[in-house]
């Protein structure tokens, strides 16, 4: 498929069903996922955006309003409350892809789709693109990368953004978020390392890696991305990259 035509899928809640999350007002929550809209419009203009809420908001009369507005897929549906205010948002998180890819006729038609939470977009989109090899990109997260007398573990998979096609998302990832418990510390970032471990997929990682930007949910402020810091992750991805026991996961890009 021509990259180009990979959509983008932004996942929201404009009413934050988890009680830890520290960006609660749903007027600001909308305002940020706008946001996010138009900056993706910016970064990649031609790239089909899907905007799913698990609130049961419905952004369609917002998005209607934009100049580009006409060719952004809105969908909506209501999570299940309990359950996300008992696990964590990574439980509906979970949901709102699971419900995004059933019923999204622009990511049914390409067969594969990138994700990003909403109030987020990624800078070098259009670079992480280059990368795309029909089947999945993820962004891992090492530690002890610099501590040479400790040896480097997969700490988790970011999955503010990935890349997948239907087939390898529906295959791992589709109820990664039932293992979410996150008042026991295990997030849906770690229920993505579990299973990547057990099934260790390939040239997958992505190398560089994504550079994203926007407000975080959990901490309600936007991200500081410096030069210093963008260096620094490229620096330590090609440290990584180099280990011959993690080679085999990087893109080959």
């Amino acid at each position: 498929m021509n990259p180009s035509s990979l959509p983008v899928l932004l996942t929201s809640s404009v009413i934050a069903h988890d009680r830890g999350v520290r960006l609660q007002n749903p007027q600001e929550r909308e305002r940020l996922a706008m946001e996010s809209i138009r900056q993706w419009r910016t970064i990649s203009p031609d790239t089909p955006l899907v905007l799913c809420d698990g609130s049961s908001f419905d952004f369609r009369p917002l998005v209607a309003a934009l100049p580009d507005g006409h060719d952004i897929e809105c969908l909506n549906f209501q999570n299940d409350i309990a359950a996300v205010q008992k696990r964590g948002r990574g439980y509906g998180e979970g949901e709102i892809v699971r419900h995004a890819i059933e019923h999204s006729k622009l990511i049914q038609s390409a067969g594969c789709f990138a994700k990003c939470t909403s109030k987020l977009w990624v800078e070098n989109f259009e670079e992480c693109l280059l990368q795309w090899n029909g089947d999945l990109l993820l962004k891992a997260v090492f530690d002890n990368v610099f501590t040479p007398w400790k040896p480097t573990t997969l700490a988790y998979i970011d999955t503010r953004f990935y890349m997948a096609s239907l087939g390898t998302y529906q295959r791992l990832f589709l109820h990664a978020h039932h293992a979410v418990h996150a008042q026991q510390g295990h997030s849906l970032e770690e229920c993505f390392r579990d299973i990547f471990l057990k099934e260790q997929p390939p040239t997958c990682l992505m190398s560089p890696p994504p550079v994203i930007s926007g407000v975080g949910g959990g901490t309600g402020v936007y991200y500081k991305n410096s030069a210093l810091r963008k260096l620094k992750e490229r620096w330590r991805y090609a440290r990584v990259k180099r280990n011959p026991l993690f080679r085999p996961w990087f893109s080959e890009v």
